[in-house]
């Protein structure tokens, strides 16, 4: 099965108007706590399972996944774990928080909330 993917202006551009979207770091925490997308959760791929029903309580709630960039595979990895949970709009941000960084876009820092 294919991951649908969602670009960074996409993605801005729906944080932007408040859509609502879930965005979902799969990286381990201390990547996470160093820096991560404006609101984010952190959701490290091997804890999907673990975590999601728990974080992600809304199974059609929109969801973006992303890690470090596209060449990590974490965030196609968790889009699928999420997919087979049975959630329906899960994205991926393949570019990841690389790009998003050197597009100049904020970022937050700290430990989950």
């Amino acid at each position: 099965m294919a991951v649908r993917t969602i670009s960074r202006e996409e993605l801005k551009g729906k944080l932007d108007r408040g859509e609502g979207v879930v965005v979902v770091e799969t990286l381990g925490p201390a990547y996470y706590e160093d820096a991560h997308l404006p609101g984010a959760i952190n959701i490290p791929h091997t804890e999907v399972d673990a975590l999601a029903p728990g974080l992600l309580p809304d199974k059609a709630a929109q969801v973006v996944v992303y890690c470090s960039n596209r060449a990590c595979q974490n965030s196609p990895q968790a889009t699928r774990k999420l997919e087979t949970l049975g959630y329906g709009n899960v994205y991926d941000y393949e570019e990841g928080k690389q790009d998003w960084i050197e597009a100049g876009l904020p970022t937050e820092s700290g430990a989950a909330a």
